[in-house]
């Protein structure tokens, strides 16, 4: 079987269209814009009062408060984190934001708690969403990568929360560029991405049928010495306690429903939304999960387009989990990038600009319907990728057959 290389599509640059070209600009205006408002309105970072706001983000500073105080197992104890969490914004505040990273994340998270909290949140973001417009310029290999990083509508929701979606997209993004060109190193990522494990199931998958044996190997090593170092450092306690948190959070997301079913976007948050039972969610999601699973296996064992494949794997990584926000759905702006650059190298197909247009639309009605249209862009950018592999199929097998007729 052969091992394709990622091809120099974009190599010559990546020519936008005037219209796509002015949409990415007012789209990346309308981003700022609205970041500058919540921070002037005090909906973000920093309340009217002067106090920092409560977010996401203070569960990584507190998580790394724990650590740096010698007792990172706490921070598994839903009770003494939240302490933490209040002491860390200066007054009590409504709802939960439970630590359920394995002990690995503990290192990131003790840096950043060496700051204060506002100047540690700032950092953080700024830091990985860098890390997250190299990963699509990497992609893009134009300066127009910056404009449709910038322009992706995902990224307001993980700017003001504070999350991981910009580290775990330059990660997925990072790896699927060094693929072949640099399999230790996209290895190395893979492994990082260890800290969000269910985002990472169907990757082995696809690196084993398609032979990429060097990538899985520097991936193993590298999750490996992750996790003795954090076992060296913080003791095997945190780890028992991560199983035990791992279980819990699972039966009050999924099955109790206490970070509200609309904001899980992927098909078992749709069903539950729309009033559909856990038994009902579940099989929907183990269907969408086992089919995403078996059509990546057939796509990476094809001779498709590299593109098409690698923005297939970004898609299918957000179809496989129920456990998906809209803040990991940053993951889809690096399957669109893959996606556009195969429709620059290959050529559109009618519908596919619509179509890319249609899921960025989705993403940007979230905060006004609060419901998974997340999980409905996702599957809007699968189609497009579905149907161009199909195509590209059709179009090299049609010259095989001329072929092979003509030698008879």
């Amino acid at each position: 079987m052969a091992i394709e290389t990622v091809p120099a599509s974009g190599a010559g640059g990546f020519h936008l269209t005037r219209p796509l070209e002015l949409t990415c600009f007012a789209l990346c205006v309308a981003n700022v814009v609205w970041l500058l408002a919540s921070f002037m309105f005090g909906t973000w970072l920093i309340a009217p009062d002067g106090l920092p706001i409560p977010t996401d983000f203070v569960n990584v500073w507190a998580g790394g408060q724990h650590a740096l105080n010698g007792v990172p197992a706490t921070a598994y104890d839903t009770d003494l984190h939240k302490a933490a969490q209040v002491a860390a914004v200066g007054h009590p505040f409504k709802g939960e934001y439970p630590w359920v990273y394995p002990p690995t994340f503990f290192f990131a998270a003790m840096v950043l708690a060496m700051l204060p909290i506002v100047a540690a949140q700032v950092v953080w973001v700024l830091v990985t969403f860098a890390a997250y417009v190299a990963a699509i310029h990497g992609i893009i290999r134009d300066r127009a990568s910056i404009l449709l990083a910038c322009a992706f509508p995902g990224i307001v929701a993980n700017f003001m929360v504070g999350q991981n979606g910009f580290l775990t997209a330059a990660l997925v993004g990072g790896m699927l560029v060094f693929l072949d060109r640099r399999p230790l190193l996209a290895g190395v990522l893979l492994g990082l991405l260890s800290f969000k494990p269910h985002l990472g199931v169907l990757i082995p998958l696809v690196l084993m049928v398609s032979g990429r044996w060097r990538v899985i190997a520097a991936a193993t090593v590298t999750t490996v010495l992750l996790a003795s170092a954090s076992w060296f450092a913080f003791g095997g306690a945190p780890w028992e306690a991560f199983i035990r948190a791992l279980l819990t959070a699972s039966q009050t997301t999924l099955s109790e429903g206490r970070a509200d079913w609309a904001r899980l976007q992927s098909i078992f948050g749709l069903v539950r939304t729309l009033g559909g039972g856990e038994t009902l969610a579940w099989t929907l999601q183990l269907v969408v999960g086992g089919g995403a699973t078996i059509l990546l296996c057939v796509l990476w064992r094809s001779r498709v387009r590299f593109d098409l494949k690698a923005a297939g794997l970004a898609t299918g990584i957000l179809l496989a989990t129920p456990y998906i926000f809209l803040y990991d759905l940053v993951i889809l702006a690096v399957a669109m990038a893959f996606l556009l650059r195969d429709i620059q190298a290959a050529g559109a197909r009618s519908g596919d600009m619509l179509g890319l247009a249609g899921a960025a639309a989705l993403l940007l009605i979230f905060p006004v319907v609060t419901a998974p249209v997340g999980f409905m862009a996702t599957v809007v950018v699968a189609v497009l990728v579905a149907r161009r592999a199909m195509m590209s199929g059709a179009s090299e097998t049609a010259p095989a057959a001329g072929a092979a007729a003509a030698s008879r």
